[in-house]
């Protein structure tokens, strides 16, 4: 193996290891990986001393840098060997890192929030998201109407080169899942778990069908269980791979209207399906069609309309 592979493989590792001992979105991580190697980083975690470029009177450093280490370092009793590390990567499970070609370069759009590297089960290509796929999300409590307003709009996106992506919840997202496999089109599930652990439980086969020609993916390492502030960490994920996001129903309390509030703040194209004024489960599109300017679609035809000034995907590659 050449210098050059070796600390490729010892990055990577290093990035694969911080997914267990760090929450995404952590500004002191994401500093000091702005400063230092990923082992370098893992290095001062396990040996309890940042590297001198990276110290607490540093240029650039986060203030509570030194404190947030000591949380890390907590996290190492159930940080895996290296061996063990390396061997979650089978059964189609694999992990992407930022300078990998594969990698969307939407999700550098978040700046120091982009995740640290993501595990991913499947067969897809998630470089696709740069430049063709489009997010569907909304109430896990569906209306009938809602999903079937998401399906049908999935497949006719998918009918016309868009990935879709959601966060494999029941509801809206997992009409818009199915709606993009019914058409033979790809779609990412982007959880707030482990890959090998289908949240929910009931989604098991939808999953398994994803992988097959799409994706299930995640910021974090296998084997983890979800969590409410994990799912709302996701949903900027969701917002940020994307070139655009769909509300198909959406309480005012739902989840996916924080996904909207990202995709407002990235400047993504945001659209919404307007509902009946007296459901409650349509009440968050109409408030984000007011509040955040997003647009009023009822069809795939007005979403492609949205979509026409960011590029197209390439059919050919369906």
């Amino acid at each position: 193996m050449s210098p050059e592979a070796g600390s490729r493989d010892r990055q990577r590792l290093a990035r694969a290891a911080l997914t267990w001992l760090a929450e995404p979105r952590d500004p002191h991580l994401a500093g000091l990986l702005g400063m230092c190697e990923p082992d370098e980083v893992l290095a001062a975690i396990r040996g309890g001393r940042l590297p001198a470029q990276c110290r607490d009177d540093s240029p650039g450093r986060v203030p509570g840098t030194t404190q947030a280490l000591r949380r890390w370092q907590l996290r190492l009793r159930d940080l895996p060997d290296d061996d063990t590390i390396t061997a979650a990567c089978r059964d189609g499970i694999r992990l992407l890192c930022p300078d990998d070609a594969e990698w969307p370069a939407g999700l550098d759009d978040l700046g120091q929030e982009r995740p640290y590297a993501l595990w991913l089960r499947g067969s897809g290509d998630l470089s696709y998201g740069s430049v063709g796929s489009v997010s569907v999300v909304g109430s896990r409590a569906a209306t009938g109407y809602g999903a079937y307003v998401g399906g049908e709009l999935a497949a006719g996106l998918a009918g016309h080169g868009w990935q879709i992506v959601s966060g494999g919840a029941y509801g809206i997202d997992a009409a818009a899942h199915r709606g993009a496999l019914a058409a033979g089109g790809r779609t990412v599930a982007l959880l707030a778990c482990g890959v090998d652990r289908p949240y929910p439980a009931g989604h098991d086969s939808l999953f398994a069908s994803i992988a097959v020609g799409g994706l299930v993916a995640s910021e974090w390492p296998p084997g983890s269980r979800p969590t409410r502030l994990r799912f709302l960490i996701r949903n900027s994920a969701i917002a940020a791979l994307t070139q655009g996001t769909v509300v198909v129903e959406a309480g005012q309390r739902s989840g996916a209207l924080n996904t909207a509030r990202h995709a407002a703040r990235l400047g993504r194209p945001l659209m919404a399906v307007p509902g009946p004024v007296t459901s409650a489960q349509s009440a968050g599109c109409h408030q984000i069609i007011r509040d955040l300017g997003a647009a009023l679609v009822t069809s795939t035809a007005d979403i492609l309309n949205v979509l026409s000034g960011t590029p197209e995907p390439d059919q050919a590659g369906r």
